[in-house]
């Protein structure tokens, strides 16, 4: 038996993003490492044979590679690289015929999208303005205070002349900031996503839709859409051309999303999602009938959407992602695994089987992994939860009680589906490993189980989402799965605030860890990302007039008094979405109560940590934290074989 250390976790490569060619014959996806040891990720594009399976890799650079897309007739390639100068990319075509690529782009600053249209000379691009010699000037100087609403970065659709190498900027969405474009399958206009600007607390909430004629260079604006609205798709139906996108359901900021349909002529939209107990995560465009890709509790269902009807095609086991497909949409790949095998890319017709493609992670096929099950089981009011246990490498339920962590997933909007938990953050093979017994809830607020069951805790985080899982708790513990006497919680980001929220509630737990936590919703608000969605989950924002304020009600941070549990906590020092200063706030909080506590900050790091060996510090602080607090008392040594 070959045992799980942290290195094989971090060492890892992993395919991203497959790409299908529309006549389905080849198939393009990126490799990409778990970890980055210097300051790039180096990425590398490789290409699939969809019918012997054969695998070669597309360019032979030191780079990082990244979104491919094939013309409409699938001859050529193209993708971004920062070949030229690191940290810049640019657009590239690879022609299959000759095998050679080409520079398309010289634009400073670098192409952040694009899309090849119909038409074979032309490249849709998304880029930002590149820099003046006033601005050049200004950054010489240093004469550049940043004035808010001032030449901020911004988005800008351009069209690149493939025969000429011109890039022309159509000077028809103002000053906003350009999301996402898609053309019509036809070769029609483009649906094109705008925001009022690049700032993610405001630019999600103000988007519009608009068509954009590529050879006119004119443009027509469809009106606001829902918010967060993404993933556009096209279809025809009896009644014109239809445009979909996948959104929040009005009108909370928290809340399931849907899946809009508007029809182009009309302008009547329609929620073709309501009422549903799944969530949909991507929209994939065909000719005919885009593809529909749900969260379904801790599986995926895929679905197709026509002009009357949204019809399931196939279940899948776990999770699915990156769904790509031919132009008939005959033919699908996607990014998926297994309970004990990592994600790999995957081919087949929608309505299965699929088989897989790339086999990127061979080092772990000698690994013996935790026993995973899902859990079904009913919240304290009668709601229908699910979630996941894992157990102890080489042991069975029979022979607890174990040690239990329960890992909190994060977003609140996300979800644990039924695939590999083995990641860079502490995940549930890696402490199974160790001799631990591992439960992941999915409590309401999460992703899977519709709007409804979404939009619960908007404004009441911590409530009954805790409740949630401190019912899966006592029922492992009532199975005499999870020893109460050893009891431990963690999580990361919306996942970390649990973690923090939850020993300031109870003192049951032996040891926490606080990844990237939120312990001061008010302070999130204002500070974070995504201000306004955060306090659509706190109720309140600090300007909402003298407090005490509901977001003080569920701040773990108003709870610190009553901290008595040992706790990690661990943080980014360059996060944006939840900001150091939460970690530090907690700090400050467990020195001033004389709590036993462990401040780690990763520089350089945002809210996901990147680096190899901030990685591997992390997975390792945190066995070594629950070792120290919930070490079993028979002195099991774990299967990596490494001392407890």
């Amino acid at each position: 038996m070959t045992g799980l250390t942290a290195d094989l976790v971090v060492d890892g490569r992993e395919p991203q993003t497959p790409a299908l060619a529309p006549n389905g014959r080849l198939l393009c996806y990126v490799l990409a490492p778990i970890s980055r040891a210097g300051d790039h990720l180096d990425t590398e594009l490789w290409l699939v044979d969809t019918d012997d399976v054969a695998s070669r890799r597309a360019t032979g650079d030191t780079a990082t590679e990244s979104q491919p897309r094939w013309s409409a007739d699938s001859r050529t390639l193209f993708f971004l690289s920062d070949r030229a100068e690191r940290g810049t990319p640019q657009l590239h075509r690879l022609t299959l015929a000759s095998g050679t690529v080409t520079t398309c782009t010289s634009w400073r600053g670098g192409v952040i999208d694009h899309l090849p249209l119909v038409d074979p000379d032309l490249v849709a691009l998304l880029t930002e303005d590149e820099p003046t010699e006033r601005d050049a000037r200004r950054a010489r100087d240093r004469d550049d205070a940043l004035v808010v609403g001032e030449r901020e970065p911004r988005a800008r659709l351009r069209l690149l002349d493939l025969r000429t190498g011109r890039v022309a900027s159509p000077q028809v969405f103002g000053d906003r900031h350009v999301v996402e474009v898609r053309q019509r399958p036809d070769g029609g206009p483009l649906a094109v996503l705008t925001w009022a600007s690049a700032d993610n607390d405001h630019g999600p909430r103000s988007g519009q839709l608009h068509l954009f004629d590529p050879t006119t260079e004119t443009a027509e604006n469809l009106g606001p859409v829902a918010v967060d609205a993404r993933s556009l798709a096209w279809w025809p139906g009896d009644d014109g051309w239809h445009l979909g996108y996948v959104a929040l359901t009005p009108p909370l900021l928290q809340a399931g999303t849907a899946v809009f349909d508007l029809a182009v002529e009309t302008r009547v939209l329609r929620n073709r999602t309501a009422g549903l107990s799944m969530c949909p995560t991507e929209l994939c465009q065909t000719d005919t009938a885009p593809l529909v890709v749900f969260a379904d509790g801790l599986n995926t269902t895929v679905a197709r959407l026509d002009h009357t009807d949204l019809t399931t095609v196939s279940h899948r086991p776990g999770r699915l992602d990156n769904l790509t497909a031919t132009a008939t949409g005959d033919t699908i790949a996607v990014r998926t695994g297994a309970r004990y095998e990592a994600p790999n890319v995957h081919i087949g017709a929608p309505t299965g089987p699929l088989r897989r493609v790339t086999h990127t992670r061979p080092e772990l096929a000698g690994i013996t992994f935790g026993t995973q099950q899902p859990l079904a089981y009913r919240a304290a009011d009668g709601l229908d939860l699910d979630g996941l246990l894992v157990l102890p490498v080489g042991r069975t339920a029979s022979e607890g009680p174990f040690p239990l962590v329960t890992i909190v997933h994060g977003g609140p909007y996300d979800r644990y589906a039924d695939r590999c938990q083995l990641f860079w953050f502490p995940s549930a093979q890696w402490l199974a490993a160790a001799g631990y017994a591992v439960f992941l809830p999915n409590p309401r607020g999460g992703q899977g189980h519709g709007h409804e069951f979404a939009a619960s805790v908007a404004g009441r985080v911590g409530q009954q989402e805790w409740t949630d899982i401190v019912t899966g708790i006592d029922l492992l513990i009532a199975e005499g799965i999870a020893d109460p006497d050893r009891l431990g919680i963690a999580g990361w980001s919306h996942g970390g605030f649990m973690s923090a929220w939850a020993i300031g509630q109870t003192d049951r737990f032996r040891a926490a860890l606080v990844g990237a936590g939120i312990v001061d919703w008010g302070m999130l608000a204002a500070t974070g990302d995504n201000g306004q969605f955060e306090a659509a989950l706190a109720g309140s924002t600090g300007w909402s007039g003298i407090g005490p304020h509901p977001h003080d009600a569920v701040s773990p941070i108003s709870f610190a008094g009553r901290i008595r549990t040992p706790v990690l906590i661990v943080h980014g020092t360059e996060d944006t979405n939840v900001p150091l200063g939460q970690a530090v706030y907690l700090h400050r909080a467990l020195r001033h109560f004389d709590v036993e506590h462990e401040f780690v900050m990763y520089p350089r790091e945002g809210h996901s940590i990147r680096e190899r060996h901030h990685q591997l510090d992390l997975l390792r602080r945190t066995r070594a934290w629950f070792d120290r607090w919930l070490q079993p008392p028979d002195g099991r040594t774990p299967v990596d074989g490494s001392p407890s």
